[in-house]
């Protein structure tokens, strides 16, 4: 009887359940919130909100055509404020550039610096990536197919909302030409 126990204590995973258990949706998002929000504490503990963090992210995947404040804006849904003082605050930091962009004066380009760049090597979510790469191919796609559907989901609420919810695509795609 203890060897059962035993080994029914040793099927269980970190956060206590069970790995041969139904699947409950409600635990799933759960989870995901509690790991979102483990890592938002881990982005503050490096000087940092999530809102800085996103624009560093953003401005390291995305194409020449989508360094702008105004692509950030879009691609995070915030608002013009929101990025301005986010901008500003890591312009300060000494993490990303501001200068016009050749031929159009009022355009702004926004690039990482070399601190921003090494900031971004120190990034909390980092581990979970790394953590993801260990999974296998077979479970990243499915993990990366359900997340991307419900990124598109949210994203579509939130056009049907009149927000703003521009698809990643648009950011991370070839530079028009």
């Amino acid at each position: 009887m203890a060897k059962k126990a035993s080994k029914e204590k040793k099927a269980k995973n970190k956060t206590g359940k069970s790995k041969k258990s139904k699947v409950r949706a409600e635990d799933v998002v759960c989870d995901m919130a509690r790991l979102a929000r483990l890592m938002r504490s881990a982005e503050h503990e490096l000087g940092l909100n999530p809102a800085q963090w996103e624009a560093l992210r953003f401005l390291a995947r995305c194409n020449a055509d989508s360094n702008s404040p105004i692509a950030l804006t879009r691609y995070l849904g915030a608002t013009k404020g929101t990025i301005s003082q986010t901008v500003i605050a890591l312009v300060n930091k000494g993490l990303v550039s501001k200068s016009s962009r050749p031929g159009e004066r009022r355009s702004v380009i926004l690039t990482l610096t070399a601190r921003g760049q090494k900031m971004l090597k120190q990034d909390p979510w980092k581990r979970v990536e790394r953590a993801f790469k260990k999974k296998g191919p077979k479970k990243q796609r499915r993990v990366a197919k359900v997340l991307a559907e419900l990124l598109d989901e949210e994203l579509a609420v939130r056009a049907a909302n009149g927000q703003s919810a521009w698809p990643s695509a648009q950011f991370f795609g070839k530079i028009r030409s």
